[in-house]
């Protein structure tokens, strides 16, 4: 990129990255006693920082070169770092659109940065013509797009992501951590076309490994070169890579997991279109669906009275609700309650 200079934060830029033990050796042989470990244990030994089997693993389900990818200790240090790389505290802008994750908020407040939040439309799609002039602020250094977005569920128009990453001149995060639910092409392969692309991806929602931690991103090697330089040095621990890498080694159960998951998707929707108080179910390439209801709060409180949790966004978006995809017993205890209301209602 022949503006990274201008893009990275001086600091960062001339930043001496910690050199450790793993950095200076990296064989795998030998009597270590380099990195004043303790010698007894099967855990005793720092991990690879650079978790080069699980990415050969991973580049090899991908498509991509194992020299693009970077892990995380979830998808959350990938914005945390994107922060902390290309905005200047106090100086420099970001943008994400609304309503949308809120882990961008709580980023760019921890790393004191100015985030402009742009409405989506009325389809929760990105509206450019609101978005284009923001591309002249000069301070204004990184744009987060969530495409399958949270809470909406909807992927967001491919030509308008185009449009952004040939008008915007800083960096452009997509993220990803649904698409394995999408029939859409991922972003992660247009990552030689755009070098300002960075696209986020996660082992916690498809893979079914929410507790391990483990987030993916996908760039070109000069911008990755940033995020290792800034990176905590072990910052994924050597168990949750290798329960990464068993879930790449049993692809099988992978597949029946995410195809249970879409199926009851359907069973699902079916059963929330035949609730009177269901006003809308709006499109998603998820596992989840946003709901409006005629009244979110009411109904929130009277799933929590069943033991049912869901999500409220309301504050988010008025009168609705997020339902993730359980499994089928869970989903028809959720079909239950709610055609229990129904006909509560009805009395």
């Amino acid at each position: 990129m022949n503006n990274l200079q201008a893009l990275v934060r001086p600091n960062i830029f001339r930043l001496k990255p910690y050199s450790s033990a793993r950095d200076e050796f990296t064989g795998k042989a030998g009597i270590f006693l380099d990195a004043n470990e303790n010698p007894y244990g099967s855990l005793n030994r720092y991990p690879d920082p650079y978790q080069r089997e699980l990415k050969a693993k991973l580049a090899a389900y991908k498509g991509v070169n194992p020299a693009n990818i970077f892990i995380g200790n979830g998808s959350d240090e990938v914005i945390d770092l994107a922060f902390r790389i290309f905005c200047r505290p106090g100086q420099d802008k970001a943008l994400s659109f609304s309503p949308s994750y809120g882990m961008y908020d709580v980023a760019a407040d921890i790393n004191d940065t100015e985030l402009i939040k742009l409405p989506l439309r009325d389809d929760f799609q990105i509206d450019t013509a609101a978005l284009s002039p923001y591309f002249n602020d000069e301070c204004l250094k990184l744009i987060f797009i969530c495409s399958p977005n949270n809470p909406t569920g909807n992927c967001m128009n491919a030509a308008d992501i185009d449009y952004i990453l040939q008008n915007f001149k800083g960096i452009v995060l997509i993220d990803e951590a649904y698409i394995d639910f999408s029939e859409e092409i991922s972003w992660n392969q247009r990552i030689l076309d755009y070098p300002n692309l960075i696209v986020s991806q996660t082992f916690s929602k498809a893979w079914g490994l929410a507790a391990a931690r483990v987030g993916t991103a996908y760039m070109n090697a000069d911008l990755l070169h940033f995020f290792n330089k800034v990176k905590a040095p072990y910052n994924v621990s050597q168990v949750n890579q290798e329960v990464a890498m068993d879930a790449l080694d049993d692809l099988a159960t992978y597949e029946q997991n995410r195809t249970a998951i879409l199926q009851e998707k359907k069973r699902l929707k079916a059963a929330l279109k035949a609730l009177n108080f269901v006003r809308q179910i709006y499109p998603s390439d998820a596992n989840f669906f946003l709901v409006e209801v005629n009244n979110a709060n009411e109904l929130y409180q009277q799933l929590i009275e069943r033991k049912i949790i869901i999500r409220n966004r309301h504050k988010l978006v008025n009168n609705c609700i997020r339902i993730t995809i359980g499994k089928p017993e869970e989903n028809q205890a959720l079909i239950k309650a709610l055609q229990g209301l129904q006909a509560e209602m009805m009395v």
